[in-house]
C-alpha cells in the first residue's frame, strides 16, 4: 500500500553525510559485531537498573537484535569504547522490513549510566539520526517516514535528549499490573469460541491474526517471519499463551513471556503479556477478556503475584478500558517520540 499524495521517501528526504561522533572520553567509535553480545548486554543491563528496574533485556534478546538479517551491523550500529576497551554506549538503527503504511527507523540503545551527563548521548543520537535519515532517503516507498525513540518516564533525560534532537512526543504508553490475589472475573466469549493453549502448529495463523488485529494500532506494521519467531522464542512461554479459535479460524491471541530476571527489580513474581490481539470481525465478543482470564488463572495457579502488560493510552480498540475492567492498574509510563518525514 502506498499513499498517493506522497512522493517516494528518496525524493523527500535528503541523505546527510555520515556523522562522525567525537568525545574526549571515547577512544573509539566502531560498529558492533556478533562478538559484542556480552558487552552490549552489560550496557543494557546497567541502563535497565537505572531507568526501568522492573524489566531487563536478556542476553538472548541482545543476540537476536545483533543477528537480525535486516540490521547491517557495519552500517546500522555504533559502539562507544573507552581507552581501556570498555563499551559504554550502544546505538542501533533498526528498520523493520515489512512496510505497508509507514517506514520506521528505531533509535535503539543508550549510554551506560556511569557515563551520562557528559555529552556522549548527544553524539550517539546525532549519529543515529543521520543514519536513520540515510536509510529513509534510500527508500522507494511513497509512505510517511518516522525516526522513533522511546523514553521511560522515570528517565526524563532520555526524553529531553530526544526532544533536543528534533523529535516530538507522539504517544503515551502505560505499564499496568494485575494483582492475582484479587478475584478473577468469570468472563466468557459471547459466541462459540474455544480458548486453547498456543502451539507451534498454530504459529502461521497466529502471526497472520496478530498482524491483522494490529493494523489500526498506532505506528504498527506487520511483523516479518523473523520478528514473529523472536516474539515466540526466548522468554516466551507457550503454556501461558492462548489462542481463541472460531472453528479453525484464529479470532484472538494472547502471548506471554516469563523472565525471572525481572522479578527482583519488580519486587514480585509473575508474567508479562506481550500481545493481546483480536481480529476485527470478532471484536466486541468478549474474546479479549476471556483470553486474559485464561492467563490470569494460569498464573494464579502457579502461585505468582502479578501479571503485567503495556498499553497505548489512546488505543483505538478500547484496550485501556478492557484492562482496567479486568483489574489492571497503571504503575509506570513511557513516551513514544517521533521525527516525521
Amino acid at each position: 500500500m502506498t499513499d498517493d499524495t506522497l512522493s517516494p521517501l528518496r525524493e523527500r528526504v535528503a541523505a546527510p553525510p555520515t556523522y562522525r561522533p567525537q568525545h574526549p572520553l571515547i577512544a573509539e567509535w566502531r560498529p558492533a559485531t556478533a562478538a559484542d553480545v556480552d558487552a552490549v548486554h552489560e550496557v543494557y543491563r546497567a541502563i535497565a537498573a537505572q531507568d526501568h528496574p522492573n524489566y531487563v533485556t536478556t542476553r538472548e534478546e541482545v543476540e537476536e537484535e545483533l543477528g537480525y538479517s535486516f540490521i547491517d551491523l557495519e552500517a546500522d550500529s555504533l559502539l562507544a569504547v573507552t581507552g581501556d576497551g570498555r563499551v559504554v554506549a550502544v546505538g542501533i538503527v533498526m528498520e523493520p522490513p515489512r512496510q505497508e503504511t509507514l517506514v520506521r527507523e528505531f533509535m535503539n540503545g543508550g549510554v551506560h549510566p556511569e557515563f551520562r551527563g557528559q555529552g556522549i548521548g548527544r553524539e550517539l543520537l546525532a549519529w543515529q539520526r543521520a543514519r536513520g535519515e540515510q536509510k529513509l532517503a534510500a527508500s522507494d516507498k511513497a509512505l510517511p517516514g518516522w525516526l522513533v525513540g522511546y523514553a521511560d518516564r522515570r528517565a526524563p533525560d532520555r526524553e529531553r535528549l530526544l526532544l533536543a534532537g528534533g523529535f516530538e512526543v507522539a504517544r503515551y504508553f502505560r505499564t499496568m499490573e494485575r494483582d492475582l490475589r484479587d478475584p478473577i472475573p468469570e468472563v466468557a466469549p459471547t459466541i462459540d469460541v474455544r480458548i486453547v493453549p498456543y502451539t507451534s502448529e498454530l504459529a502461521a495463523a497466529v502471526h497472520a491474526a496478530r498482524d491483522d488485529a494490529f493494523r489500526d494500532h498506532w505506528g504498527s506494521q506487520p511483523l516479518s517471519d523473523e520478528q514473529f519467531d523472536g516474539l515466540v522464542s526466548g522468554v516466551f512461554v507457550a503454556e501461558l499463551s492462548f489462542v481463541a479459535l472460531a472453528g479453525d479460524e484464529v479470532a484472538g491471541v494472547l502471548l506471554t513471556d516469563v523472565n525471572e530476571d525481572d522479578w527482583p527489580g519488580q519486587g514480585f513474581t509473575g508474567a508479562y503479556v506481550s500481545t493481546v490481539a483480536v481480529t476485527r470481525p470478532y471484536r466486541g465478543r468478549r474474546i479479549a477478556p476471556s483470553l486474559l482470564r485464561a492467563v490470569l488463572e494460569a498464573c494464579a495457579q502457579r502461585g505468582w503475584d502479578k501479571v503485567v502488560l503495556d498499553v497505548d493510552a489512546e488505543n483505538p480498540t478500547g484496550a485501556l478500558g478492557l484492562y482496567t475492567g479486568m483489574g489492571f492498574v497503571t504503575t509506570q509510563a513511557e513516551t513514544g517520540l517521533v521525527r516525521a518525514y
